[in-house]
């Protein structure tokens, strides 16, 4: 499988080859690339030097293996919300085969080590953890994805292109870079859904472009 890493010291994009047994690039021993990948079918995979560094730090924190059946999906799969950060393959869904004692532990271990930008509370997820390494600010008020432009680089910019090949049949190379054929399709979704057409990817264009795109090959 291909992985995708954007490292977050460089602002560079990163390409490894991996099979589904051996470790995720900056996660060791403490993931595997299968696990990662989860419930996806998706043979190209993203996700964040930073994403990979918390999750083995709050693994050696916990002290045990961690049960992760859900991490990374494509935007074309769906199962998750449009802005879903599973998309950006910056998301665990883990710990369902433990109890809900030990998984209260778990969770507020999460909620103290200040490794992660956001832990899911218990109300929404009371039979697992969600643990996530978002990038603030988001464009939307209500959360979300952050602003992207040309320029960008990273795992929104993975997700942008994904969900444009999937919404426009538009033919991008998933690279994790906002170039001028990413910049040209934007322009070209923008006008056609009566959008300025500037290219920056904002909150109106992210809402509009995931209602398309997300689930789409379910």
């Amino acid at each position: 499988m291909t992985i995708l890493i954007h490292n977050t010291y460089t602002n560079r994009m990163e390409r490894y080859e991996r099979g589904a047994r051996e470790p995720m690039p900056y996660a060791n021993e403490t993931l595997l690339v299968g696990e990662f990948r989860g419930a996806s079918h998706s043979n190209l995979l993203w996700t964040t030097s930073g994403a990979m560094e918390s999750w083995v730090s709050f693994r050696r924190l916990w002290g045990q293996p961690i049960y992760l059946p859900y991490a990374f999906r494509r935007v074309g799969e769906g199962g998750h919300a449009s802005q879903s950060q599973h998309y950006a393959g910056t998301a665990f869904d883990c710990a369902q085969n433990i109890g809900n004692a030990a998984r209260a532990r778990l969770r507020q271990q999460a909620e103290g080590s200040g490794l992660w930008s956001y832990v899911e509370p218990t109300y929404l997820t009371p039979s697992w953890v969600h643990l996530d390494k978002r990038l603030y600010p988001p464009a939307c008020a209500s959360g979300g994805y952050p602003l992207q432009r040309r320029g960008s680089v990273g795992v929104y910019v993975c997700v942008l292109q994904d969900a444009l090949n999937t919404a426009l049949d538009a033919g991008l190379n998933i690279d994790g870079n906002f170039g001028t054929l990413t910049d040209d399709q934007v322009e070209f979704f923008q006008a056609i859904n009566g959008l300025s057409a500037d290219g920056v990817v904002g909150c109106g264009t992210w809402r509009a472009l995931m209602a398309q795109a997300v689930g789409k090959y379910r």
